[in-house]
């Protein structure tokens, strides 16, 4: 059974470590760069999602609200379709968790 919880601990180590190492791109100078560039038409999209968010709502319409509302959910399905990242569902995660516990 310590053997067991041995590997459990180190595994679950190994995930909080690894992640931060292999994003994190150091400069001659020691700063640390981001290695992922995001293109153009994903930066304009951030960039009205950030500039709807800072707007002041109170004194619109309902009519623009909802026009806002709208611009806003296409705007994130257009996102989530570009490809940018990998979306796992809870269950998924549990299931794997589950699955590498049994295996190790």
């Amino acid at each position: 059974m310590k053997k067991f919880t041995l590997r459990l601990m180190v595994f679950i180590l190994s995930l909080s470590a690894l992640p931060t190492a292999a994003l994190a791109n150091t400069n001659a100078n020691g700063s640390i760069t981001n290695t992922t560039e995001v293109p153009a038409e994903v930066q304009a999209m951030y960039d009205r999602l950030d500039e709807i968010k800072k707007m002041d709502k109170s004194e619109m319409t309902r009519a623009e609200k909802k026009a806002l509302r709208k611009e806003v959910r296409e705007i994130k399905s257009e996102l989530r379709s570009t490809g940018n990242g990998v979306y796992l569902s809870v269950g998924a995660i549990i299931i794997i968790i589950l699955l590498l516990i049994l295996l190790l």
